[in-house]
């Protein structure tokens, strides 16, 4: 109720498996979202495209998108080539660490419009 009078429309989604919402599932450009569809289902998100993890990396669906780049682990080169292919633009980085403690990239990010 507190975010109706800005325009915005909430609903819960539920996921399955995981920690939260982005270990299943974040966006990796304007319509298009990166998804684990194990641990959130896809009928969620309307009128979005997906790119699906692959299911060897069921981790792998946290991205952090800044501008139209997105800021991604090194530890998912199998769901990277799909990024790839669907034409996101990828920076590496190594979040070793933070997989450690079910951590991922959104986890210490806050990202400001300047």
């Amino acid at each position: 109720n507190y975010l109706r009078p800005f325009g915005y429309e909430i609903e819960g989604v539920t996921v399955t498996g995981c920690l939260h919402l982005k270990s299943a599932v974040t966006q990796v450009a304007e319509d298009t979202l990166l998804i684990n569809p194990e641990w959130a289902d896809k009928n969620y998100f309307d009128g979005m495209k997906f790119v699906e993890i692959d299911p060897s990396e069921p981790y792998a669906a946290n991205a952090l998108l800044i501008g139209d780049t997105i800021i991604y682990p090194t530890a998912f080169p199998k769901t990277q080539k799909r990024l790839e292919a669907a034409g996101v633009k990828i920076v590496n980085v190594d979040a070793d660490e933070l997989a450690k403690a079910e951590g991922a990239v959104t986890c210490c990010s806050l990202i400001f419009k300047s």
